[in-house]
Parts: C-alpha cells; structure tokens; sequence
C-alpha cells in the first residue's frame, strides 16, 4: 500500500512522543500491506473499525489513540485522514472526515 502522507504521522509523534514507535510499526505493516477487501484488513486487524466509504478506524497504542485512514482497495493507497488522542477522536465526526 502506498501512505499518503507519513509526514503526517512524523508530525504527530513529534507532539506525542509517547506514540512514536507505534506509528512507525503501523506505517511498516500497512505499507507492505497488500489487501484487496475489508475483510483482508479485518482479518489482520480485527479491532478495526470499519466506517462507510473504505474509511477505517485504528485503535493505537491500548486505544489512547486514534488513526482514521481511507483506503482505495484496487489502487492500493491509504489516505491518512485523521490522527488524534480518545478524547480528540470523541469531538469529531468520523463519517465526515
């Protein structure tokens, strides 16, 4: 899978270094990550949300964190939407992102 855009990430963990090595083994897994369908990314995260229009929910480090991503399947690209704490994450809209 291609990441739009890790500078992103590189962004957050800069302001939560807590979080650091997290992102950076999401951003590893998902960027040899070839899934085709929902049911692929479910069978390798099964904690993950599945919201409409291939947006995903990903719980980060013991959920105190959330990543919002969506994911073209055939062209093989995740768009990261939204990084966040659990309380940030709570304020937000996630199907309107």
């Amino acid at each position: 899978m291609r990441i739009i855009s890790r500078r992103t990430l590189r962004e957050f963990w800069k302001k939560h270094a807590d979080i650091e090595e997290q992102l950076k083994a999401w951003y590893r897994e998902n960027d040899k990550a070839s899934w085709k369908t929902v049911n692929e990314l479910k069978a390798e995260y099964p904690s993950a949300s599945i919201l409409k229009d291939n947006k995903i929910v990903f719980n980060i480090k013991g959920n105190n964190y959330r990543l919002i991503v969506k994911i073209n399947f055939e062209f093989q690209i995740i768009w990261i939407l939204f990084i966040g704490t659990h309380a940030e994450y709570d304020k937000i809209n996630a199907n309107e992102l």
